[in-house]
């Protein structure tokens, strides 16, 4: 029972909703209405309901597909924060055994292809907003670890099109089953894509949790499915190409007119009569002369405009923002770059760059190897994984390239000396693991000994350079 009685229906007035607030952006006026009519208050889940989803993947998969800028931006994003492959660092007491686990784990990640698999979820993760792995059993693997890591597309993971009755149902997101802890228990696979044209019906299994590796962007609180990464940018993607192919039809179109005929006399002049529209055609280096009253005229083809390049440019810079890249990267243009503003510019990408292998490793790669040590503790040699508690890790990625690689030693020579870092954190801005290069480096000093060669290392100068703006180079 309601606490309160209903009114008649002869005596209820319609009012209109007032808001009472000091906020600019809560008050609803005739100029502001329009633009915020389509603002709504679903939930995470409804505002990207399946057919939202869908319409968004089909939109951003297309444009990827035929925009060159979206398709670099994509295959950027992938290969900056996957690279070659992540490369596992175990921290164990017993060096031995660290050194045995990461080579075994090395040549697992290159039978299965790890590295292309994780550019491709990556590449997903743009497109569809989300990446599916299934971990499953491959016999066929040319490893002793015969874990595999099955990709699956976002389409195939969606509500089972029959399952009433079924326990799942209870609690089910868009074929993703949840208990009361609004933890992910099993995820519904169509055993194959609906979008396969030759497939008139298709079956799927409800699979455990602990064995799908779903990588997505929450952006909001009770987000359960990936939104499109590109899709504020898709709008742009349309402008810019609309933008491109208007100034290629303008120029064409004045391209199309070699010349014109028109003539200063009024319409009851003595011009000689010519038809309208009619077509003269030229030779080349001919003379001729005109009708009486006629002038010839040439049409200028003014296309591109001067500000085509402009356009260009804030678009681009625009649809870039939405991804966490800097317009040089985006554009893979550096003209209009001088040294300060381009490693500036580098820093804040790579930051976040920095932020997507992080939560790659957690995600994904965790997942992963705690599968891999699942099957790999049986085998010959790796007995000792099982008497351990827990099993200490780190990853690491490819280090990015310094411009000036001379100021960057000699940051790090000076960084070295005041002992604010480490070797092994030099090692890391690499995607190097210390160990691995002081044992190579003992190595090569050893034999250069008994070869009887001198290594003579120039020590880096400590002393640093002002520089200036005008004496930045251009990048």
């Amino acid at each position: 029972m309601w606490p309160f009685r209903r009114q008649p229906r002869k005596t209820r007035r319609s009012l209109p909703a007032v808001i009472r607030a000091r906020f600019d952006a809560a008050q609803t006026t005739a100029e502001n209405a329009r633009h915020w009519a389509m603002a709504d208050a679903l939930s995470a889940d409804a505002a990207g309901s399946a057919d939202v989803r869908k319409r968004l993947r089909e939109r951003s998969r297309y444009e990827v597909a035929n925009n060159s800028y979206a398709k670099g931006i994509a295959l950027t994003l992938a290969n900056d924060c996957v690279g070659t492959g992540p490369r596992l660092q175990m921290l164990l007491a017993d060096a031995e055994g660290n050194r045995k686990v990461e080579t075994a784990f090395a040549l697992w990640c290159q039978a299965v292809g790890l590295a292309e698999k994780l550019r491709t979820m990556r590449l997903a993760k743009v497109t569809d907003g989300e990446a599916f792995a299934v971990l499953t059993v491959n016999p066929t693997l040319d490893s002793p670890v015969q874990i595999d890591v099955r990709l699956v597309e976002a389409d195939r993971v969606e509500a089972p099109w029959d399952y009433q009755g079924s326990l799942q149902a209870i609690s089910n997101v868009d074929g993703i089953a949840l208990d009361a802890f609004d933890n992910p228990q099993a995820y519904c696979v169509y055993r194959q894509h609906p979008g396969d044209t030759s497939l008139w019906h298709t079956g799927f299994d409800w699979i455990d949790a602990q064995y799908v590796v779903h990588w997505f962007r929450a952006d909001r609180p009770g987000q359960h499915r990936g939104i499109p990464e590109i899709t504020p940018a898709l709008p742009l993607f349309a402008q810019l190409r609309r933008y491109t192919l208007a100034v290629i039809a303008a120029a064409e179109t004045a391209a199309d007119f070699a010349a014109v005929l028109f003539t200063d006399a009024p319409a009851s002049g003595e011009a000689a009569s010519v038809e309208p529209m009619d077509v003269v055609e030229l030779e080349k280096r001919m003379a001729t002369v005109l009708p009486d009253g006629w002038k010839l005229g040439q049409v200028e083809a003014q296309q591109p405009t001067t500000t085509y390049a402009e356009f260009k440019r804030e678009i681009l810079n625009e649809i870039a923002r939405c991804l966490n890249l800097p317009y040089n990267i985006a554009a893979c243009n550096s003209s209009s770059y001088n040294y300060a503003s381009g490693r500036m510019d580098h820093q804040t990408y790579h930051k976040s760059i920095r932020v997507e292998q992080a939560h790659l490793g957690q995600v994904v790669l965790d997942r992963i190897f705690a599968a891999w040590i699942e099957e790999a503790q049986w085998l010959d040699g790796f007995a000792f994984l099982r008497e351990l508690p827990d099993l200490p890790h780190q990853w690491f990625f490819d280090g990015n390239e310094h411009v000036d690689p001379a100021k960057e030693a000699n940051a790090q020579a000076t960084r070295l000396t005041s002992h604010t870092t480490t070797l092994a954190a030099e090692y890391a801005r690499q995607g190097k693991d210390w160990e691995t290069e002081l044992r190579q480096r003992a190595k090569e000093t050893q034999l250069m000994k008994e070869l009887g060669l001198t290594a003579t290392v120039a020590a880096p100068s400590a002393t640093e350079e002002t520089e200036t703006d005008d004496d930045d180079e251009a990048a």
